[in-house]
């Protein structure tokens, strides 16, 4: 038994010296020649592993997102196949699969021809036809962020968070890609290089993203979730919403039973809640919540998210699975860094409250948090209140009757 440890301790510091050795300006072939019998039936629990290291030992997020390519190239092909996603229709991993498939053929037989007639051709119909294209390759946002938002959480749960902030970052990346594609193509002056390359480029990180879910998230995922646990992504899944294509069928393993009985706890266990200027049914609370028109979401003064609401103008996806998280697991990376400056702020009293605004096509995104204290300023949190304002931007004279 030490013989196996002593070796799995070896190739793990192997391994991570192929990150560092890429880091310190190495190429992919020279670490892959050198590393190629220490990485031989490497498996996708060994990666997050040896990601989960690197990151206690110091080294940041960014920089092993950086590596992220270049990683995955010189583990692919030698990633061993020990865990099978399921293949059952309508399996949360089941559904992401067909939605790579769904991508990839888009790309294929749609994007990729289109790219070909547009290095001949820059003319308006194949500029139309690309952004077409890549208004189309955005959906893969609700494939993003289903994954983000309800398996990440649980992978946390399990002490692995080093692999879903390096792959959200990316992800994050690759949104913006999208975004900037779709900008310089409805901006296009005649720079056909370089829209040619901001294109190949964008396909080739949704393509290894694509390699990265398949070989390391959704195996190393399904080898640590229970099935009580991908019950509950799947109830939650609709919410989000799917990426090209929408799950087969109904997965045969839901629990229809969970369902009815999460929609009434509240009812059950809440009873009545005194105020000092009231008193309220925990159903006349939870609906006067959900009636509010914006997103209303808690976190406690520990920075774990504890509430959110559930109305019907809700701008960003919440799932139930973020109850109990950690608020800096809730945020890509790169934005990290601003949650904690602001909490920071709260807590120490500098500020009562910090206010963002965001245009998100024709909705115009108030973001405002509000520092919770009790009645001796003692910090109990902090609310999030998001609301689409542009109706109210657009207010003019008065109204004083009824609507018809």
């Amino acid at each position: 038994m030490s013989e196996l440890i002593n070796n799995r301790e070896y190739r793990q510091n192997m391994l991570k010296e192929v990150i560092k050795e890429l880091h310190e300006g190495k190429t992919v072939e020279e670490v892959k020649g050198k590393f190629a019998k220490v990485i031989e039936g490497v498996s996708p629990t060994e990666i997050s592993e040896m990601e989960q290291q690197l990151v206690k030992e110091g080294l940041p997020i960014e920089e092993i997102q950086n590596l992220c390519d270049v990683h995955a190239a010189v583990f692919k092909g030698s990633i061993e196949e020990i865990h099978h996603p399921e293949e059952v229709p309508g399996h949360p991993i089941y559904t992401l699969k067909k939605e790579n498939e769904a991508i990839n053929k888009y790309i294929e037989e749609r994007a990729y021809p289109n790219l070909e007639k547009f290095k001949s051709e820059d003319s308006k119909e194949n500029i139309t036809n690309l952004i077409e294209d890549f208004n189309l390759l955005w959906d893969i946002d609700k494939h993003y962020s289903r994954k983000e938002n309800l398996i990440f959480p649980y992978l946390e749960k399990y002490g692995v968070t080093a692999p879903p902030k390096v792959m959200w970052g990316v992800d994050d990346d690759i949104r913006s890609m999208i975004k900037d594609v779709k900008l310089t193509l409805m901006n296009y002056k005649g720079n056909k290089d370089e829209v040619i390359n901001k294109i190949e480029n964008t396909i080739s990180q949704i393509k290894e993203m694509i390699f990265k879910e398949e070989s390391i998230l959704f195996p190393m995922s399904l080898d640590t979730l229970t099935e009580d646990e991908w019950i509950s992504i799947y109830n939650e899944s609709d919410e989000i919403g799917y990426a090209i294509v929408a799950p087969e069928v109904e997965w045969k393993l839901k629990r229809i039973n969970i369902e009815g009985k999460e929609e009434s706890k509240g009812e059950i266990e809440g009873g009545y809640i005194k105020f000092e200027t009231g008193i309220l049914s925990s159903k006349e609370l939870n609906h006067i919540l959900n009636s509010i028109p914006g997103d209303m979401t808690f976190i406690d003064k520990d920075d774990i998210v504890k509430y959110f609401s559930q109305g019907k103008e809700r701008i960003f996806p919440r799932t139930k699975a973020v109850i109990g998280r950690s608020v800096q697991n809730c945020h890509p990376p790169a934005s990290v860094h601003i949650v904690e400056k602001m909490l920071e702020d709260f807590k120490s009293g500098k500020k009562d409250n910090e206010d963002f605004w965001i245009k998100m096509g024709n909705i115009f995104v108030l973001i405002r948090y509000f520092a919770v204290r009790d009645n001796l300023g003692n910090y109990l949190g902090t609310l999030e209140f998001t609301q689409n304002i542009a109706p109210i931007q657009e207010i003019e004279g008065e109204k004083r009757l009824l609507s018809k």
